[in-house]
């Protein structure tokens, strides 16, 4: 499969349903934007607080733990800022009040490009999508269009329309363009790695588990041996 050159955008948004999306899912993306001048926010729909696998650690305790391990992995593959919605893990609706907050954030941020989850299922990785992942896509894909760019859309924000030119989507079953990600490899594994709530779940190591599933990747987009890469469909919405 061939792979469009993309421009490097100046600002981006990246919106994923739990702490740990972004930078699974999109963090070498992130990284190489980043070290290439893009200024990058995260956007995290809810705070995790139904993730971890210490039973010995206080539910309370847990979205404060996670917002944690997002800011620091933020900081290392040099994303600029982290916003919380606060929404409860595990019951993410396309509502009017999460595409009304997701507007405001783009309109404050004024992104070129917005981040996030497909809205449809993969059945190769089931176990990669959570409600919350097709939700937090469907309702970005609606912050951008039409609300984020609708003068007449949410007036209460008080802020100018702003029109995102593209989506990258991650996780989907149509993707169209793998970005490698070889030469940021390394802060993608340190990215994610800063998740310690979240890695018990895995059978490996974050660098043997990511290596595998960015390798894998990168062949089935015919890059060349050795190389690592995301996919993503790229949905141009100017």
């Amino acid at each position: 499969m061939s792979t469009p050159t993309r421009a490097v955008p100046s600002r981006a948004v990246v919106i994923g349903a739990h702490p740990d999306d972004a930078d699974f899912g999109a963090g070498g993306l992130i990284a190489l934007w980043a070290s290439q001048g893009c200024e990058v926010t995260v956007v995290c729909v809810t705070d995790g607080d139904s993730g971890g696998f210490d039973a010995d650690v206080s539910r309370d305790d847990v979205p404060g733990i996670r917002r944690a391990e997002q800011r620091a992995a933020a900081e290392l593959r040099g994303a600029k800022q982290c916003v919380f919605l606060g929404r409860p893990d595990g019951f993410v609706e396309v509502d009017r009040d999460l595409r009304r907050d997701l507007a405001r954030v783009i309109r404050e941020r004024r992104p070129e490009a917005v981040v996030t989850h497909a809205p449809e299922r993969n059945y190769r990785f089931v176990y990669l999508y959570h409600p919350d992942h097709l939700a937090t896509g469907a309702a970005a894909l609606a912050a951008v269009y039409p609300d984020a760019r609708n003068e007449f859309a949410f007036p209460e924000l008080d802020l100018e329309p702003w029109e995102v030119a593209q989506v990258w989507q991650f996780g989907g079953p149509d993707d169209d363009t793998a970005v490698d990600v070889t030469d940021v490899f390394d802060a993608k594994v340190r990215a994610c790695s800063a998740h310690d709530s979240q890695t018990p779940m895995l059978d490996r190591s974050v660098e043997e588990e990511l290596r595998e599933h960015l390798g894998r990747t990168a062949q089935e987009h015919g890059l060349p041996e050795g190389r690592l890469a995301e996919a993503y469909r790229v949905v141009d919405t100017a």
